[in-house]
């Protein structure tokens, strides 16, 4: 995991600062007019299917679908920027005898105030709130009698002040925070029992009769460094990338958890576009299971990469 945190860390430094000039977003040259609220919120829908009738290859019937709504409420003045976003993705996969599955699921609220003194500088003092969990249960499936998480099972709260670079506070940024709160709530009592995502587990005699329960909470200090970054590839093509590291003072400072994003929007039209995303995790609370020696019960293994990619084409909206 270090040769990987040092691998990431090293791509943050380029996005940030190693970039030619070229690469670098555009400042706007505008006069302050006074305090200005501006909004801005977004819906699209992807949809995916494939239908055989006598295909000689053969072939499933699928159908799937992804929700992906996003709304901003932002202010700025001479010397304060306050920007608030929510965001929520839902997707579902049906294919013929097969029960619906989910393919993605987000909802998270982002909030992050800033002052700087001279209102020509570039640098901010910027206090920063994420919150972020999912809505419906998830499973590894085919087993879907045994959710392996649920809402707020887990969610997790990041709270912490710092200091913020960006020519564009917007669309380019690089954030640190020497002190930062790192909240994990699994409130799932079942799930806080066997210790996911972190918390402390329960405790049993040797009889295997609860004696005290898991922990439904956990909380971290520590470290943040994130990087944002949006650039026009082309007339139609943009791209984001949005990278967080985070290491915790307490517990194995040095391990870093890493969270990856990196989106492709490529607009056909008004309404219609394509989209490419990758998502990279590593949370080192968040351990594997592998099978027993003794059948029917799991061993804890180690942390692993986490990675999701997706590809869809759909219909967006502004509004």
């Amino acid at each position: 995991m270090r040769t990987l945190a040092i691998l990431v860390f090293s791509l943050f430094c380029v996005s940030s600062f190693g970039q030619p000039n070229w690469l670098f977003i555009k400042e706007k040259k505008e006069e302050y007019t006074g305090p200005q609220w501006t909004s801005k919120s977004k819906a699209a829908f992807d949809i995916n299917e494939a239908v055989f009738v006598n295909w000689n290859a053969g072939g499933t019937n699928s159908i799937s679908g992804l929700l992906d709504l996003k709304t901003k409420l932002n202010y700025k003045d001479k010397f304060f920027v306050w920007n608030n976003d929510a965001h929520l993705r839902y997707g579902i996969n049906a294919q013929e005898e097969r029960e619906a599955r989910k393919t993605d699921d987000l909802f998270e609220i982002n909030s992050n105030l800033g002052y700087h003194a001279d209102d020509k500088s570039n640098w901010y003092y910027m206090a920063r709130f994420n919150f972020r969990t999912q809505l419906t249960n998830g499973y590894k499936y085919p087993n879907t009698d045994d959710p392996i998480s649920k809402f707020m099972a887990p969610g997790y709260i990041f709270f912490g002040g710092g200091i913020e670079y960006g020519r564009n506070i917007e669309e380019l940024s690089f954030y640190f925070s020497p002190l930062t709160l790192k909240g994990t709530f699994v409130l799932d009592q079942e799930l806080a029992d066997a210790g996911s995502f972190g918390v402390k587990p329960a405790e049993y005699d040797d009889e295997g009769n609860l004696l005290v329960p898991g922990e439904q909470f956990r909380k971290e200090f520590g470290v943040l460094l994130t990087n944002s970054y949006e650039l026009a590839i082309a007339k139609n093509i943009n791209m984001k990338n949005l990278l967080s590291l985070y290491s915790d003072y307490l517990n194995r400072f040095g391990n870093v958890d890493v969270d990856w994003r990196l989106d492709f929007d490529f607009k056909v039209n008004s309404f219609v576009r394509a989209t490419l995303g990758s998502h990279l995790r590593y949370d080192d609370d968040v351990k594997t299971k592998v099978p027993s020696e003794i059948e029917g019960e799991f061993d804890e293994a180690g942390a692993k990469v986490q990675w999701k990619q997706f590809l869809g084409i759909g219909v967006a909206f502004d509004f």
